[in-house]
């Protein structure tokens, strides 16, 4: 061990000038070498003394000239890492130089040696200079590894970015690749730039036997989600995973941009983010049956992923939409924390009464998270019958096939919008709400549940993912009033509240997250302009890059989202979640509003719809000024 660590003192303490000098001297050795070997080829025995005098003075004429050529050309001043790219050519051009020099030479001596031998000391000589370098940059980099602990690294991907990454790592003493992992079959059992290609099912035994300390994703082309599934994969398995764009997007200067991240998610949510408390409750969903509607959705398949956590029995996917259905099916069944919990998909919308009993039947179902909901506010607005016809009839067929099948649990997923709803969306969700309640005072068997949160991050139809798009285009960025602000929320947190709030029902609870302050959008706007590196145009900056461009507040849409009708709390046993105590209609009450609801959709009938929603939802609201109108 002595005599490695004394090794590498020795080579880190060459100065650049003693380098050069070793390099010079290495190829002087190297003419000498090729030189005789060459001539011994056509048969020169170097026993007479005409030969020897011959030879030496050519020798001594090739080592000066190779030295001040070299020296001139640059080729001891190149370092051994960069030889392979800068070194070649200049190597090539200095034995030409002195297969031509060599050659007049022994013609100026009388051809004392055959004229071929130039032509094979050339190739001797360049062939030896690169060897030598080669052989010498490895013995180097084996030096400087053994003195070193070496970050040991797994690159998942082995195309043209991963072995761009390979070629890369080959020159840093800091870093060894273990090896490659690769989706594709044709890749895998093969060497790719110096290192063996396995497929992802060798990750977990690779890992654990290489003492493999980092995963680096070297797939650009695939899609953030499914990097996503990959990497939680990985640090389940307990090992750091990092993310590399194509070395061709790193000089694209809008393709960096847009990699920016432009807000920080704790300033942008104002509060600590819900802390990871769910092994606490993971007894509410372990061993269970549980069925997720809407499990294709932005918040369904949050909420699947974190409930696999929670090692439940049987996960039972329910939505209307095929593609969404397949790709969480997909990536559940990838995981490998999935292996013995059963997924079972069903395709069909919870507005189907035979369906949901059937499912609840057959699977024995003990747990319902009802997330599916249409919630995109304009669309809801201008496709009303089909919005009630989802959020409200879809509500009470599922909740009703529930309470008759006895299960356990039943948590409805709500929004901010239902607190004094001003558009059909938000009216929807409230009279889910009160659907919800109704069942509730009339359960023995079933605990029915609320949860409600304002604006998800990065769920479909949210704010964030409009304006990267916007910004990506170079703007403008649209904003519908300069006043409006909203409550902002991670999905992750949103599932996780989900869950944790079903945990605690008693029955007939309405969960809310304390959601820290209001964020104003124009601040949230500008946030996401300078964070991707750009300025905002304005009459203070008239020669910025994008414009901040305000269109008017929409159908239905409000300055300010709330989250409680009534300011009368209660405790949880989280600190950030809290129980509100709101009104709602009697049996009989709820009865009518649904008649009267029904025969307003059969009817495709949206001004009578707006009646009942005026009149019931109405009945429910405290604390306002202004009467309900939705029109």
């Amino acid at each position: 061990m002595r005599r490695k660590i004394d090794l590498y003192a020795l080579v880190t303490s060459l100065t650049s000038h003693k380098k050069a000098q070793l390099f010079v001297l290495i190829d002087a050795l190297l003419i000498i070498a090729c030189f005789g070997l060459a001539a011994l080829l056509f048969g020169e025995k170097f026993n007479e003394i005409h030969t020897v005098r011959n030879g030496s003075i050519l020798l001594t004429f090739l080592v000066a000239l190779g030295s001040a050529t070299s020296v001139l050309l640059g080729l001891p001043n190149i370092r051994l890492n960069a030889f392979e790219t800068g070194g070649v050519k200049p190597a090539a051009i200095l034995t030409v130089i002195l297969s031509v020099a060599g050659l007049a030479v022994n013609i100026v001596l009388d051809s004392p040696f055959a004229p071929a031998t130039f032509t094979v000391f050339g190739m001797m000589f360049l062939i030896g200079v690169v060897a030598t370098r080669n052989l010498m940059r490895n013995v180097l980099l084996s030096v400087y590894r053994r003195a070193k602990n070496r970050t040991r690294v797994i690159v998942y991907g082995a195309g043209q970015t991963g072995q761009q990454l390979a070629a890369a790592l080959r020159t840093d003493d800091a870093v060894v690749l273990v090896a490659f992992v690769d989706d594709n079959p044709r890749l895998q059992s093969l060497n790719v730039s110096g290192a063996p290609v396995f497929a992802p099912s060798h990750l977990k035994e690779l890992i654990a036997e290489k003492a493999v300390d980092r995963v680096v994703l070297a797939m650009p082309s695939a899609t953030a989600a499914v990097q996503a599934r990959i990497a939680v994969r990985l640090r389940q398995m307990g090992c750091e995973v990092h993310s590399l764009p194509s070395f061709a997007e790193l000089i694209e200067r809008k393709e960096l941009r847009k990699r920016t991240t432009p807000v920080s998610l704790d300033d942008l949510l104002g509060r600590n983010k819900l802390e990871s408390e769910l092994p606490e409750v993971a007894d509410s969903y372990h061993a269970r049956c549980i069925l997720i509607t809407g499990a294709g959705g932005s918040i369904g398949s949050e909420l699947c992923r974190q409930l696999v956590a929670c090692r439940p029995d049987k996960l039972v996917l329910m939505d209307h939409s095929e593609l969404a259905l397949y790709t969480i099916e997909k990536e559940l069944q990838d995981l490998d924390l999935t292996q013995n919990i059963t997924i079972e998909p069903v395709l069909g919308s919870v507005t189907d009464p035979i369906l949901c009993a059937n499912v609840l039947a057959k699977h024995k179902v003990e747990v319902v998270l009802h997330a599916a909901a249409y919630k995109h506010v304009p669309m809801v607005e201008k496709n009303q019958i089909a919005g009630l016809r989802n959020n409200v009839l879809g509500t009470k067929t599922i909740a009703d096939a529930a309470y008759k099948a006895r299960v356990s649990r039943f948590i409805l997923v709500s929004s901010d919008k239902a607190v004094r709803p001003t558009n059909v969306m938000g009216a929807s969700k409230r009279l889910a709400e009160l659907i919800v309640q109704d069942l509730a005072t009339r359960s023995e068997s079933t605990r029915f549940s609320m949860v409600r949160f304002g604006n998800v991050l990065g769920s479909s139809g949210s704010v964030i993912p409009l304006f990267e798009e916007q910004i990506a285009r170079g703007g403008p960025v649209t904003l519908t009033h300069n006043d409006v602000a909203r409550y902002f929320m991670t999905i992750s947190e949103a599932a996780r509240l989900v869950l944790l709030a079903g945990s605690y029902s008693r029955g007939g609870d309405l969960f809310v997250l304390d959601m820290g302050e209001l964020v104003p959008i124009r601040k949230l706007a500008r946030q996401m302009i300078e964070g991707a590196g750009y300025s905002v145009m304005d009459k203070h900056n008239p020669e910025g890059d994008i414009e901040i461009v305000v269109t008017g507040l929409r159908p239905g849409e409000k300055l300010i989202e709330e989250l409680l009708i009534s300011p009368d709390m209660l405790t949880t046993p989280h600190p950030k979640i809290m129980r509100a105590q709101e009104t709602y209609l009697s049996e009989l009450e709820m009865a009518n509003a649904l008649r009267d609801l029904r025969a307003a959709i059969d009817a495709d009938d949206e001004l009578a719809a707006q009646a009942v929603i005026n009149r019931w939802v109405e009945k429910t609201r405290e604390q306002t000024r202004e009467p309900l109108q939705i029109s």
